[in-house]
């Protein structure tokens, strides 16, 4: 970051050098507009990053995109969302591998889901989340009517499940008793059990099945860690519960964007009101101004976008 405000500054430098010295040259005048429009897109990729600053925004990720009701016509829609999405993160230069495919009955998918891995992917990609409403004169009636379709995008972030359990002895609160249980008279007579608090999740475990003290305790720790685990899981899942929570139901009313293509050629983000004339380009892929109002809209907002 101080080293892109450097650049910034000694851009900014170099373009009123250039602005004195056009009065001698005036080639001068040309340099100082290269200069600033260099750094204004230093300036851009930085406010980019910062937008881009999420929880996963970094992370790769998973986008599912799933038909509405309409059978045919919902269908063909979400294998035309589906090729959108794949061809933007080519443009990207992502890559992408379908998981899941389910083939329309006549035509298009009734569903879909493939992995994205690339930088930022989640980042962008969450701008797509919602339902897509898409209204064209169909190619699958004879009367060559016009038809509303509705298909659903989500994107979720693909969340690590290497999960590395480290336990800091000082998170450790360690009691020795003496083993009520059979064993012996060894067992009986020393303060073998050993109990494990681990303070900063309050989680209680404890050993007495060994004679020995430090084999209780090696015990006990294995028995803690897996119990780190198991919650560590559970986090995990109610993390994936609220990313999936209050998605749309796909139907009028709740849509994210429409893509008109008769009787005029409009796509429109109805979030941010931003507009494209030319359908064709974002449906090959052309999702750029789309997603940056996306982007700049929550960072306007001071929000959180993944939700």
């Amino acid at each position: 970051m101080l080293d892109e405000l450097d650049r910034v500054g000694t851009l900014c430098e170099e373009a009123e050098i250039m602005i004195e010295l056009a009065e001698d040259e005036p080639a001068g005048l040309a340099e100082a507009a290269g200069a600033l429009a260099s750094a204004e897109r230093v300036v851009e990729q930085m406010e980019f990053r910062r937008m881009l600053g999420g929880k996963h925004d970094a992370d790769n990720c998973y986008v599912s995109v799933n038909a509405g009701a309409g059978g045919t016509e919902s269908q063909d829609w979400a294998e035309m969302l589906l090729r959108m999405l794949t061809r933007y993160c080519e443009r990207k230069g992502w890559k992408t591998e379908i998981t899941d495919y389910q083939d329309g009955e006549e035509a298009g998918i009734k569903g879909a889901t493939f992995r994205v891995e690339g930088d930022y992917a989640f980042g962008y990609l969450k701008a797509e989340n919602g339902v897509h409403r898409l209204v064209r004169i169909s190619p699958y009636d004879a009367q060559k009517r016009r038809h509303t379709s509705f298909a659903s995008v989500a994107v979720l972030p693909e969340l690590d499940d290497d999960i590395d359990i480290e336990i800091n002895d000082a998170d450790l609160r360690v009691d020795t008793y003496r083993s009520s249980g059979a064993g012996g008279q060894h067992v009986n007579k020393t303060d073998s059990a050993v109990r494990l608090t681990h303070i900063p999740t309050g989680v209680v475990v404890a050993c007495q099945a060994e004679r020995s003290q430090h084999k209780n305790r090696a015990k006990a720790l294995k028995l803690l860690q897996a119990r780190l685990y198991e919650l560590e899981l559970e986090k995990r899942t109610e993390e994936r519960d609220a990313l999936y929570a209050g998605k749309a139901k796909i139907d009028f009313g709740s849509q994210i964007r429409s893509y008109v293509l008769q009787p005029y050629q409009m796509v429109k983000d109805l979030r941010t009101q931003f507009e494209s004339s030319n359908p064709q380009a974002v449906l090959d892929g052309d999702l750029d101004g789309l997603i940056e109002a996306f982007l700049l809209m929550h960072a306007g907002e001071g929000g959180d976008a993944e939700a």
